[in-house]
């Protein structure tokens, strides 16, 4: 016990501030440091950070404690504070001196009630940890495109109308399956499990919804029921969770497929928005664009390899050229020796005819004449038919010169060398090359090499 200080002289006249300041002083010795249980009134937070409230009885009794709460300790505040809630706040008492108002300084603030209430949290959180109901693995990713969404929440909370809203902006064709449920008190955790049973039972969404509003720890107790959360982890269908405000956390979250913050946010992960599915079927039209040109572009650069190789045979030309004057020659020489070859067998046939009877020998030489006849025709034939063999070859060596190609507009590139290039592989940055078109030649040095697939 602090003693108390000693009367004041009945003659002494106190000073207004150092009378207050003595009263602060005997306070904060009686009372170094308290907790209060009561209700938040008049809940404000100054542009400074700090807040400024009352707290009322709890037990209706006419009675009210002005405090303060500086920026700092309400930065470590983990709820939203707000008029009407019941709180348990720890400080000091000190007195105000420019209005000499009595006030609670606090230094700490929670939620009436909650300390029971979170250890039990805690103890079953750590409980159903150790059973793998919040594992990772056995966690499945939603549907990305769901047409069929399950809501599993209370007609008359605005949740509902929260989901409902974001899934008519973001997905209009899903369809919606509403599973009623109570969300609060003593008869909602079994409501939930039933409603969890009946939606995996009939089936008709391919994702379901569990989602309320925000609350007290108190209000959102029947999320964290071990009944809920072992119903949640035992679903069929995968469960987004989305209950309470962004800052709540219940155990049914942490046993869903996927947490929300928010109802609204549950919807949102549930759907994909329908300007996010236009943009992405655009970027795939324009990539299917791209590859289908892609793939024609290099079939035309394999055809035109294949033409070139077909117009370009080098070795084959040459001896095709070698091949149709060998046959111009022999075909030169081939009418003059056979002339001769059978000039001098009609000698040799006359020679023998002078020696046979007359009439033997008229009838040979008009045989003989006959032949001559025959011969005279049949050599212009031949050559004729020589020159018109010649005039064919003629043509298709013209067809497989390589220059008939390169006047419809290629070019025929070689590495300087006379060697032939037909491949990209071929190249390398920095070389030399050299392009013959039709009218001329250019020398040409390779600044980028691509190489597409065929």
């Amino acid at each position: 016990m602090i003693d108390a200080p000693k009367p004041a002289s009945p003659r002494m006249v106190w000073g207004v501030a150092a009378l207050l300041t003595a009263l602060s002083d005997a306070l904060q010795a009686r009372f170094p440091v308290v907790a209060v249980q009561g209700e938040l009134s008049g809940f404000t937070r100054a542009a400074s950070g700090h807040c400024y409230f009352s707290l009322k009885d709890a037990e209706g009794q006419p009675a009210m404690l002005r405090c303060a709460m500086f920026r700092r300790v309400a930065g470590m505040v983990d709820f939203a504070p707000r008029d009407g809630m019941t709180v348990e706040v720890r400080g000091r008492l000190d007195l105000y001196g420019p209005r000499g108002e009595l006030q609670f300084i606090v230094e700490a603030m929670r939620r009436s009630g909650e300390g029971a209430l979170y250890e039990q949290f805690l103890r079953l959180k750590a409980r159903l940890e150790a059973q793998g109901l919040f594992d990772a693995e056995r966690k499945r990713p939603p549907p990305p495109y769901a047409r069929r969404i399950g809501v599993i929440t209370s007609t008359a909370g605005a949740a509902l109308h929260d989901v409902l809203t974001a899934l008519r902006r973001r997905a209009p064709h899903a369809r919606v399956f509403i599973y009623p449920t109570l969300v609060q008190g003593a008869d909602a955790p079994p409501a939930i499990v039933r409603a969890l049973a009946t939606a995996n039972e009939r089936a008709d969404a391919e994702v379901l919804l569990l989602v309320r509003g925000g609350g007290s720890l108190e209000d959102l107790w029947a999320f964290n029921d071990e009944r809920v959360v072992q119903a949640v982890a035992a679903s069929a269908l995968p469960v987004i969770c989305g209950v309470g405000h962004e800052t709540d956390l219940t155990l049914a979250d942490l046993a869903a497929d996927l947490r929300a913050p928010t109802p609204t946010a549950a919807a949102e992960l549930a759907t994909v928005a329908r300007q996010q599915c236009l943009e992405t079927l655009e970027a795939l039209e324009r990539q299917l664009t791209r590859r289908v040109e892609q793939r024609l572009d290099a079939a035309a650069q394999r055809l035109d390899r294949l033409a070139l190789r077909l117009a370009r045979p080098g070795d084959a030309l040459a001896r095709q050229r070698r091949r149709v004057d060998l046959l111009a020659q022999r075909l030169g020489h081939v009418a003059p020796r056979a002339v001769a070859l059978e000039s001098q067998r009609l000698r040799h046939l006359e020679q023998r005819l002078g020696q046979v009877a007359p009439r033997a020998a008229a009838l040979e030489t008009q045989r003989l004449r006959h032949l001559a006849q025959r011969l005279d025709q049949a050599l212009p034939r031949q050559l004729q038919r020589g020159a018109h063999q010649l005039e064919a070859l003629g043509a298709r060596l013209e067809a497989l010169d390589p220059r008939q190609v390169l006047a419809r507009g290629y070019a025929w590139l070689d590495d300087g060398q006379g060697r032939a290039l037909s491949s990209a592989t071929q190249l390398r940055e920095g070389q030399d090359l050299r392009a013959v078109l039709a009218d001329g030649e250019a020398d040409l040095r390779v600044g980028r090499v691509v190489v597409r697939e065929g």
